[in-house]
């Protein structure tokens, strides 16, 4: 739902509740209907660098399925270099700008300087797999224990040994330790938004050298690139999977609360209301961290369900659409080491944590082929628990 203005009264925490100035001295901010801020009639928003690793973290996504392409050309995809042609776009191959270096790096990303980097290494070693052993086995079908394809109808799933699709792993890892990350942990974080004088310079309205924005608004504006900054071909990742979990009725409406949560947010910041602003960040960590974990919980179980009808019905090829399920669970699983929890600077778990969640659903024997339906409705409690959900609801 959008509104031409909203009067809000900040309360505590990320509840905002409607009510007048009079009643409870709170302040009054005019939000726009949709994200459109100007200054001295030009736009003053501005996130062309999301825009390019969205488009850059497609290009690597199409790599990944294609087996003429070899570990070198997308590990380089990953962690482009200026100039380098990488990419099909030649404004992409231009940039400056990759995916490697905005991985697990937010201001305030719960872990270390060595975990970001062991993170980066782990994502190049998934792309190194996609070669080394998926590829090398693109046209042999797939057994346990044994790398290829399987054929489920319409549909081909090309897996490892241990039945992982490593381009799904890869994909929804990134919406994690890429978007989430920056968004959640770095851009609306008083770390980066109230850094140096920020916050001075946005109440005088001094701007970027030629530019029409504070350096604030643009902090700002760069996590909302990061949701909304794809193509309208291509959307970001993220703003699908917010698509996705405001489809289930259980959840509908998430996606116009994350939405109207930038927007107040960005308005607050235009009238120097900081209270205001870090309210709205809160609703937006909230919300996204929801559709992390719902999706988690949501391939997890389908692909426990698809596990069992592939074993019941001792069917090989079967196998492939529960292995792109329980791939896309353990990439959300990974993912959750960057949610983060309202009004902390903790994630919902840590990267010890999901490692041993991935960990415990890979320990039988060749992997997914044996995946434990017990391991896979703990991993999915566990879940459900730490953020308040019902387990019959993020399954729909």
């Amino acid at each position: 739902m959008k509104f031409s203005k909203i009067y809000i009264g900040l309360l505590f925490g990320a509840t905002l509740v409607s009510c007048s100035d009079d009643e409870n001295n709170t302040p009054s901010i005019q939000a726009p209907d949709t994200y459109i801020f100007t200054r001295d009639g030009a736009s003053s928003v501005s996130y062309s660098g999301q825009t390019t690793r969205i488009a850059m973290s497609h290009e690597l996504g199409s790599a990944l399925k294609d087996d003429s392409r070899t570990k070198e050309e997308m590990l380089a995809m990953f962690g482009h270099e200026e100039g380098n042609a990488d990419f099909s776009d030649a404004d992409l191959n231009a940039s400056d700008k990759n995916i490697k270096s905005k991985t697990a790096a937010s201001a305030e990303f719960a872990g270390s300087s060595v975990d970001a980097a062991d993170i980066r290494t782990q994502l190049e070693n998934w792309i190194s797999n996609q070669d080394d052993e998926v590829f090398a086995k693109w046209n042999d079908v797939a057994s346990a224990g044994s790398a290829g394809q399987l054929v489920d109808g319409t549909s081909t799933r090309y897996v490892s040994a241990e039945g992982i699709e490593y381009n799904q792993v890869i994909a929804k890892t990134l919406i994690g330790a890429l978007l989430a990350d920056q968004i959640l942990n770095n851009y609306l974080s008083q770390t980066v938004l109230d850094e140096g004088t920020n916050v001075d310079d946005n109440d005088a309205e001094v701007v970027v050298e030629g530019k029409t924005y504070t350096n604030m608004e643009h902090k700002w504006d760069e996590a909302y690139g990061y949701v909304y900054g794809g193509s309208e071909d291509q959307p970001g990742d993220l703003l699908k999977y917010i698509g996705s979990v405001d489809g289930n009725e259980n959840y509908t409406g998430i996606a116009d609360a994350i939405e109207d949560a930038f927007i107040l947010g960005r308005a607050a910041i235009v009238a120097n209301e900081y209270t205001v602003r870090d309210g709205q960040a809160e609703i937006i960590r909230e919300n996204i961290s929801k559709v992390i974990a719902v999706r988690a919980v949501h391939y997890l179980q389908g692909g426990k369900v698809a596990l069992e009808a592939a074993k019941d019905a001792a069917n090989d090829n079967l196998f492939g659409g529960a292995f792109h399920d329980l791939s896309e669970g353990l990439g959300f699983v990974y993912s959750l080491q960057f949610t983060r929890k309202p009004n902390t600077d903790s994630p919902y778990f840590s990267k010890e944590e999901v490692e041993g969640f991935i960990d415990d659903i890979l320990a039988n024997e060749n992997g997914l082929w044996n995946a434990s339906s017990t391991t896979l409705d703990e991993v999915s409690e566990e879940i459900v628990d730490a953020f308040g959900l019902v387990m019959a609801e993020a399954v729909q």
